[in-house]
């Protein structure tokens, strides 16, 4: 159960990467249920200097027969070993318009007050044209179909690995993500802290959809014109803190750290290459 509980809600935010739960063994028909509420402050789009603070739903599901949802991805777990994990995962890529990234992916969605630092007054026009993504092409919601596959050195450690397919308006675009997690340990008798860092390496249509700048883009926006190839396109790292505040209650709260890397730390659409991610969410257990 601690480990459903620590990776449970244990969502990424921004153009997050899919997170599986941890096999649960349960008596048959039975299940887990995670649901909740909170805030989250992320940048606007991947590499915006500009941020915005957004409601975050919660969602975490898990079945005795190895089927889970977890937030905006869901899988299923084809083997009950205590070391290895695989099985089928599809999640939902978050579409982007020239505002930036709309709902996230793994149990974020992302509506609510944009913060866009402070404007002079009286307004400068120019100032918020230059934390938006003007010109640029919409990029629509994508579900991505793919696998995962975690093997655990010991129990509280593992390896985490999932490939996903169909991103991107052409829905062509893949990425592969590849980590380590730590999956629990305790502070006291009510806290518990998880930790947990990665690579993603992304395919060249994956790259430029999100990316890149087309000629149609560069001559109505102002972004010059751009092709991003495939490769390691950024490193995380995230620390999640979940307080148990009775035996239903909880307040999960996490930190993110993403740095771009590659093609995509190089594209104009970059404002900064590191960026930070935070959020809170009390949950409930049903």
């Amino acid at each position: 159960m601690n480990k459903l509980l620590f990776l449970a809600l244990g969502a990424a935010c921004g153009t997050a990467w899919a997170q599986t739960p941890a096999t649960n063994p349960m008596p048959d028909g039975s299940r887990d249920m995670y649901v909740g509420l909170g805030v989250q402050s992320a940048p606007r789009w991947d590499g915006t200097g500009s941020r915005k603070v957004s409601a975050l739903p919660v969602l975490q599901v898990q079945w005795s027969n190895g089927l889970f949802i977890s937030g905006m991805s869901a899988g299923m777990h084809l083997t009950d070993s205590p070391t290895f994990e695989y099985g089928p995962l599809v999640a939902v890529q978050p579409g982007r318009d020239e505002t930036g990234t709309g709902q996230t992916v793994d149990g974020a969605s992302s509506w609510g007050t944009t913060l866009i630092g402070p404007v002079p007054d009286p307004i400068d026009k120019r100032h918020m044209v230059a934390t938006r993504l003007e010109g640029m092409d919409k990029i629509g919601a994508r579900l991505q179909g793919g696998v995962f596959a975690n093997y655990y050195l010991t129990p509280q450690w593992r390896l985490t690995s999932s490939v996903l397919y169909g991103a991107g308006n052409d829905h062509d675009g893949a990425r592969l993500d590849l980590g380590v997690q730590r999956l629990a340990f305790e502070l006291g008798s009510q806290h518990r802290v998880s930790v947990s860092a990665g690579v993603s390496i992304v395919d060249r249509n994956y790259n430029q959809t999100y990316f890149g700048v087309s000629r149609e883009e560069a001559s109505r926006s102002r972004f010059s014109y751009y092709e991003a190839g495939g490769g390691l396109q950024e490193a995380h790292v995230g620390v999640r803190w979940n307080w148990a505040l009775s035996p239903s209650w909880m307040l999960t709260s996490n930190l993110q750290a993403k740095g771009l890397l590659g093609n995509a730390a190089k594209s104009p659409l970059v404002e900064r290459s590191t960026n930070l991610t935070v959020s809170t969410a009390f949950a409930y257990r049903f």
